[in-house]
């Protein structure tokens, strides 16, 4: 059970953080949110925002929850709150973009105490756009507050790791998840086990999940591509290599999911793998592993998460898909 009323699902050591700093007026003016995907990086942004321009008096009962403020945060629709957007053809986190988030935040609030800029999937945006931001976080404007959102550190330049207080969120225990699961949302137990062993500790996955259960569906299918492409051979792969390029953004979700079997097959490989997080799909997971080598799964790793990472960049889509492909085992042409 939680002390705090905070709109969020575990980590209560850095809500507990975040509670202790806002007591002591010792806010920062840059935070760096890190953490897997749908893990509660913004749910946790939210949450402090909600916090810092909560209108109820009792400063104990923030956020209230009820407020216009808090209300209108919650929904996206409070005037002092930003939100960066990634572009719609490269899912890049462009330069034009930030600037447009700095130039809108050294404005004075228009109703709030704190005029907050939310920055999501910064580890999209390119060196030289990250360095578009330095300047507001050397010379914060008065009563503005930025909260960058990544997946980790390693490709966010030191100048910006370095002038924000880095919180990092890490996944929830399964028992947690699937306590959260039955306790909260009424979810049966088979279905709260299944989701909490899928989920990875993402809380943000589930809440997703229970939304749109449709994100079952489109797991199964990306997992049925990944499974099906192993025995096939190169020109084949070529084949399904050309059909993914066609939507870029798509490809962040499925590449992620991708990376978590590979991990699995690779745990399953060194004999370690008795709790994969796709449990689900724990047969095909030791077919596959009987037949490749932990070298072989590692490589595979490696490969999507080199993709993954890249994807940001202007390269060329289907030439970076066919060479994944080619570090997947199970070529049956591969002498």
């Amino acid at each position: 059970m939680t002390n705090h009323h905070w709109p969020i699902y575990g980590h209560e050591w850095a809500v507990e953080h975040l509670r202790k700093s806002i007591a002591n007026a010792r806010i920062r003016h840059a935070y760096l949110i890190v953490g897997s995907e749908s893990i509660g990086k913004e749910t946790l942004a939210r949450a402090l925002a909600m916090t810092l321009n909560c209108t109820s008096e009792d400063e104990n009962a923030r956020p209230c929850g009820q407020c216009s403020s808090c209300k209108r945060i919650a929904s996206g629709n409070h005037p002092d709150m930003i939100y960066s957007e990634l572009d719609g053809t490269t899912g890049a986190l462009k330069i034009e973009e930030i600037r447009t988030v700095t130039g809108k935040i050294a404005l004075k609030p228009y109703e709030a105490r704190y005029r907050i800029a939310i920055l999501r999937d910064f580890d999209h945006a390119r060196p030289q756009a990250q360095d578009a931001l330095l300047k507001t976080l050397e010379e914060p404007p008065p009563q503005a507050l930025l909260i960058l959102l990544a997946p980790s550190t390693e490709s966010l330049l030191p100048t910006i790791t370095s002038r924000s207080q880095v919180i990092h969120l890490r996944p929830l225990p399964t028992e947690t998840v699937h306590e959260i699961l039955v306790r909260d949302k009424q979810v049966p137990e088979d279905q709260a086990d299944l989701l909490a062993r899928l989920s990875g500790g993402r809380m943000g996955w589930v809440m997703q999940v229970l939304a749109e259960p449709s994100m079952l569906e489109q797991r199964t299918e990306a997992l049925n591509i990944l499974e099906k492409s192993v025995p096939m051979n190169r020109a084949k792969r070529f084949e399904i290599a050309e059909d993914l390029s066609k939507d870029k953004l798509a490809l962040y979700p499925l590449l992620e999911l991708w990376q978590s079997y590979w991990r699995d097959v690779l745990l399953l490989c060194q004999g370690i793998g008795k709790n994969p997080a796709n449990i689900d799909r724990l047969a095909t997971l030791e077919q596959i592993a009987s037949h490749t080598s932990a070298d072989e799964a590692l490589t595979a790793l490696q490969a999507t998460r080199t993709l993954l990472s890249n994807l940001t960049t202007n390269l060329n889509l289907r030439l970076a898909l066919e060479v994944m492909f080619l570090d997947y085992p199970g070529l049956p042409d591969r002498q």
